[in-house]
């Protein structure tokens, strides 16, 4: 009896790993294959013809992306004062936006190049190293925030708190930066 009783503790616990692995497996598998339908997309010498509605997706994606950032603080702050129901929307709506943000990025660079920026001198230097941590962090935070996700809703919270210590901070700043990129790029040294 006490040996059954075992052996179904030691399979319980294999079948747990093996699912924990094939989920690291998939959101890996998801990560890279954004990252790489990306670089693919930005990559390509003829652009779409979506049409002209795609110029106002800079807008879209920076108000996006200013409305990310301040739903990220508020899903701190409510964790931080025990709202752990108005945590999850805050930080599911951050993921939905992740999502929108994306399409947009998407739509936007198939179909037109992408924009130089005005700046010259300081500010020039100031805004390419914006951008550079910008997009290197982009391809960290991905992830991270997808193994989050995951851990918080399986209710694996520990490993979800362990995994929040290091993407709840470069979401942030990724979402930041990406306001201060599309306000140089955009408003402060827009094209005219």
């Amino acid at each position: 009896m006490a040996g059954t009783i075992v052996f179904a503790g030691i399979l319980e616990i294999e079948l747990n790993l093996n699912k924990r692995a094939r989920s690291a497996w998939v959101i890996d598998g998801i990560s890279i294959v954004v990252v790489a339908v990306v670089a693919v997309l930005l990559a390509m010498p003829e652009k779409l013809p979506l049409g002209e509605w795609t110029k106002i997706l800079p807008h879209v994606i920076g108000s996006v992306n200013t409305i990310t950032t301040l739903v990220l603080l508020f899903g701190l702050l409510f964790i931080k004062k025990g709202h752990v129901e108005l945590h999850r929307y805050a930080m599911t709506t951050a993921f939905l936006l992740g999502i929108v943000f994306l399409i947009s990025y998407i739509a936007y660079h198939i179909s037109n190049p992408s924009s130089r920026f005005a700046g010259t001198g300081a500010v020039k230097w100031f805004y390419l190293a914006t951008l550079a941590s910008h997009v290197l962090l982009s391809l960290v935070v991905l992830p991270l925030v997808l193994r989050a996700m995951f851990f918080a809703v399986t209710g694996d919270f520990v490993r979800h708190k362990r995994t929040v210590k290091f993407a709840y901070p470069i979401w942030l700043y990724v979402s930041v930066t990406g306001v201060i990129v599309y306000a140089l790029v955009r408003q402060v040294y827009a094209p005219k």
